[in-house]
C-alpha cells in the first residue's frame, strides 16, 4: 500500500484578515475533496494571514495511480485558485 502527502502553499497578495485567508481555504479544500476525495488540510501557516500550505493525502495499491491523482490534483490547485503558488513538494511513502 502507498500513501501520498501533496504539500502545497500559496502567497495571499494583498490579504489582511483571517476570514479572507479562511475563504480561500475553505474554497480550495472543498474543491480538492469533491473532484479527487482526498483528505485535505490546513498545515503550519495557521499564524500567517499571507501565507496558506494545504496537506493533501490519499491511499493507493498503485504507486503510479497515486502519482497520477497527486499531478491532477495539484494542476487543478494551480487552475482554480487566483493567489499565487509558491511551492509543492509530493512524498510517496510505501506502507506494510
Amino acid at each position: 500500500m502507498f500513501v501520498a502527502v501533496l504539500s502545497v502553499e500559496f502567497t495571499l497578495h494583498g490579504n489582511d484578515s483571517l476570514k479572507g485567508k479562511r475563504r480561500v481555504a475553505n474554497s480550495l479544500k472543498q474543491k480538492v475533496r469533491n473532484r479527487f476525495n482526498v483528505a485535505v488540510a490546513e498545515a503550519g501557516t495557521e499564524n500567517s494571514l499571507t501565507r496558506l500550505r494545504l496537506a493533501v493525502t490519499s491511499l493507493s495499491n498503485s504507486e503510479q495511480h497515486l502519482q497520477s491523482r497527486m499531478d491532477k490534483c495539484l494542476c487543478m490547485m494551480e487552475a482554480v485558485c487566483p493567489e499565487e503558488m509558491t511551492d509543492s513538494h509530493l512524498e510517496i511513502y510505501t506502507v506494510e
